[in-house]
């Protein structure tokens, strides 16, 4: 597989993600929907991986940095969760910790980007994990505790990360892990 291909299937996903939000569909959907919603998405994309052959070889050949800039993402994100805090439209408690942290990991990043060692990449990988998973589970409790504070997550352009955004970025810090794991990033 190319990563033309990979690309074109990303983007092929995305496009859907964009339509189906466009729809409305995602605003019906009621707890814990969204999170089971990100959690089949990502098993989808890692069983893909662990089970397309050529899928799997370009998951586990390309530039680890391949995986690692789709994270760069991350810095538009989380600016944009501190924006929708100052407005009023997503809580503190999910917003702010949640963005700083994905700006951060985006910063790492960068820095990961320029110097790919091996130390650094682990290192960067279990921060953007960790912070990933906390954002989800903020998510959580922000929905749990107060479902309409959340709504902007379950709309456009928001509604991208959970149909879109987030599962590949969880997916590609586990991959991340496997490659190395298997001393191949």
């Amino acid at each position: 597989m190319s990563t033309t291909q990979v690309v074109v299937g990303v983007v092929l996903w995305l496009a859907v993600s964009i339509v189906v939000g466009a729809s409305g569909l995602p605003t019906h959907l009621r707890q814990p929907m969204p999170q089971v919603l990100i959690f089949t998405l990502t098993l989808a994309v890692l069983v893909s991986a662990a089970t397309i052959a050529r899928f799997r070889t370009w998951v586990m050949t390309v530039d680890v940095r391949a995986h690692v800039l789709i994270h760069l993402s991350r810095l538009l994100a989380g600016g944009y969760f501190l924006v929708l805090y100052q407005r009023g439209e997503l809580p503190w408690v999910f917003a702010v910790p949640g963005g700083i942290g994905d700006m951060i990991v985006a910063v790492l990043a960068v820095i990961v980007l320029a110097a790919p060692r091996r130390s650094l990449l682990f290192a960067w990988n279990v921060i953007g994990f960790v912070d990933i998973l906390m954002v989800v589970a903020a998510a959580v409790r922000s929905a749990r505790a107060d479902p309409p504070s959340m709504a902007a997550l379950l709309q456009l352009p928001l509604v991208v990360l959970p149909t879109f955004l987030v599962p590949i970025i969880i997916a590609t810090h586990v991959i991340i892990f496997v490659r190395l794991a298997r001393r191949s990033p």
